[in-house]
């Protein structure tokens, strides 16, 4: 999205890594930034053109914006926000000792800045830039400043790194930008339109939840790594090799793929493969704790869709697709089956259809896993879509279908629990405990 640069007067409180960094940097881009702090030693150094902590590149853009007149530092909320257009909140969370996160900080400057609300004359958009758990922009800040229509709320999380953190604000690769006032969310976008990257503009939780999404799956991925390298220096492997060539493949590897939300995996492969690699590294008295949740993770997924079906009102349930995925006549541990036994199990009235699925034409180990699992699978298959939306009164989409298939379901006006989020409009399977 293009978003043209406009100054804007930005009050950032919090002088810690995200907030001096971000003040500093908004000043360089050519706003006009006032960094509030309680700690007088912090905001001693900025206006001694000083950085109050150590980050490649920050003392000399603190310096070069101070003396330009574009960045000052104050202890005064009230003097801060006097001509304020935006209001960053960069304090910090800290894990409390049960793992929640600490909000006495944000609170705090949440009620500051409530202070200030009855002075107001302007729009002014509050952003929550430190790491804060969904719902507590909802939760917590906005409850705070409802004392003014004047006021809107949005999250624009950070993605600073210590040690690169000026480097990430001027060539970042992710900006994100949250919330319900489309205009306050442009606004605070436009602090960045002059740096070359298109902002993601999300609802207000979805823009908390981005910046967890990230940092688990950086720690996933360093896990992973980890991992790896500890089985291979049992094994005699140069993991460092291994990674590096598994990081050649852009098409899977270092990819979208498989980076969206949907059914639980099965297969030939990828159930077969995490087993072994476990059952051997538990020989080798490796553990790998990450890469021995995946299978129960997986197994979690699949019952909170079950979960999802049984709740359906109890009726007549066609379940579109067999195999373990789209495209494929392969059922060796597929989910579906496994899904398909549960609700057996729980007196469901069900058929299914699958394009690629015909009993007469299946054998070996495809046909084996098939009829031990539910021997009785012939009487529930019906030989077309169209005959199992005439029979049906709920649809279940268990792979993600193609347009024509798409198509059908729409017209057929059923409702649908989509497990795979294929299905434009479609109910999406809830996060059930």
């Amino acid at each position: 999205m293009s978003l043209s640069f406009r100054t804007s007067n930005v009050a950032v409180f919090g002088l810690g890594y995200v907030g001096c960094v971000t003040a500093a940097c908004l000043a360089r881009l050519g706003h006009s930034v006032t960094g509030i702090d309680k700690d007088p030693s912090k905001v001693r150094a900025v206006m001694e053109k000083r950085a109050p902590f150590y980050e490649p590149g920050l003392e000399q853009i603190i310096e070069e914006t101070v003396a330009a007149g574009l960045l000052r530092a104050t202890s005064d909320a009230e003097d801060a926000l006097a001509n304020a257009d935006v209001v960053l909140l960069c304090v910090g969370t800290p894990s409390a000792a049960n793992g929640n996160l600490g909000l006495d900080q944000l609170r705090q400057v949440t009620d500051e800045v409530a202070a200030v609300l009855p002075k107001l004359t302007k729009p002014l958009v509050v952003a929550v830039r430190s790491t804060v758990f969904p719902g507590t922009c909802e939760e917590v800040v906005i409850p705070r400043l409802t004392g003014s229509g004047l006021v809107s709320v949005v999250s624009n999380p950070e993605f600073l790194r210590e040690g690169a953190a000026v480097q990430d604000f001027v060539e970042p690769a992710l900006v994100v930008v949250g919330g319900s006032d489309r205009t306050a969310v442009e606004k605070v976008a436009s602090l960045y339109a002059s740096i070359k990257v298109d902002p993601c503009l999300v609802t207000l939780r979805t823009a908390e939840m981005i910046k967890y999404a990230c940092n688990a799956f950086h720690a996933v991925k360093i896990s992973f790594a980890n991992e790896v390298g500890a089985l291979g220096e049992i094994l005699g492997i140069d993991a460092r090799e291994v990674m590096d060539t598994l990081c050649q493949d852009h098409r899977l590897n270092i990819s979208k793929a498989y980076l969206k939300p949907g059914f639980a995996f099965g297969g030939s492969c990828l159930p077969k493969d995490l087993r072994a690699l476990n059952y051997r590294a538990g020989r080798l008295d490796v553990k790998l704790p990450m890469l021995s949740a995946v299978l129960p993770s997986n197994d979690e997924h699949l019952r909170r869709a079950t979960t999802a079906v049984l709740n359906l009102p109890t009726g007549r349930i066609g379940v579109v697709g067999l195999a373990f995925k789209e495209n494929t006549d392969d059922l060796r541990e597929s989910p579906v089956v496994t899904l398909l036994e549960n609700l057996i199990g729980k007196g469901r009235d069900l058929r299914v259809w699958d394009p690629h699925i015909r009993m007469d034409s299946i054998y070996g180990s495809n046909r084996n896993f098939l009829m031990n699992a539910i021997p009785h699978i012939g009487r529930l298959m019906e030989p077309t879509l169209e005959e199992l939306v005439g029979w049906a009164e709920h649809l279940v989409v268990t792979q993600s279908p193609g347009a024509k298939v798409s198509a059908i379901i729409a017209q057929s006006g059923l409702p649908v629990l989509d497990l795979v989020g294929g299905m434009a409009g479609s109910v999406a399977v809830p996060a059930i405990s």
